[in-house]
């Protein structure tokens, strides 16, 4: 009963951060910038993003039942703390991403939240291998995917002008 609870707590807040990227789209906007040859299409957002929310879950919740049912390896439990916080954190980050880039057109804003980002999701992996290593393993495409969307977001900043970043209405 507990772990289930637990599941559901993990699974709530990643379908809140995931609710961010719902409520801000990419819209006529980011259609208009110019965007790198090796931008992905818009069909393969949804998808990964889904696979990553699935993998981020999975992992909190392999280390936070380990930390719960004690199961975790001599001195995992400090690693799971700090990876469960490290895990709150980039959840935070993750969801500021979307309102930031598109809701507020801010490239560079949206650059240092991303440069953040991978720090925690970074921080996370980390974590996660000293309590439990199939965790961290399902962190790895995660930090890879922000790395990719780091290097697109700068990319984008670099080939537009500095008013295709201005705020709505601004």
């Amino acid at each position: 009963m507990f772990e289930a609870m637990i599941a559901a707590a993990l699974a709530a807040a990643a379908a809140a951060a995931a609710a961010t990227g719902i409520l801000f789209q990419p819209g006529e906007w980011y259609r208009g910038l110019v965007k790198p040859r090796w931008t992905p299409p818009n069909v393969a957002f949804p998808i990964a993003w889904t696979l990553l929310y699935a993998m981020m879950v999975i992992a909190a919740f392999r280390v936070a039942a380990g930390l719960a049912g004690g199961d975790l390896p001599p001195g995992g439990q400090a690693y799971a703390v700090v990876g469960l916080c490290l895990w709150a954190t980039q959840l935070v980050l993750n969801a500021m991403w979307s309102p930031i880039f598109f809701g507020a057109h801010n490239g560079r804003a949206g650059l240092v939240c991303i440069g953040a980002l991978w720090l925690a999701i970074l921080g996370t992996l980390i974590a996660f291998a000293g309590a439990d290593a199939v965790s961290a393993a399902l962190f790895a495409p995660y930090l890879a995917w922000a790395s990719y969307a780091g290097a697109l977001n700068a990319a984008i900043l670099r080939l537009n002008p500095p008013e295709a970043f201005r705020a709505p209405g601004g």
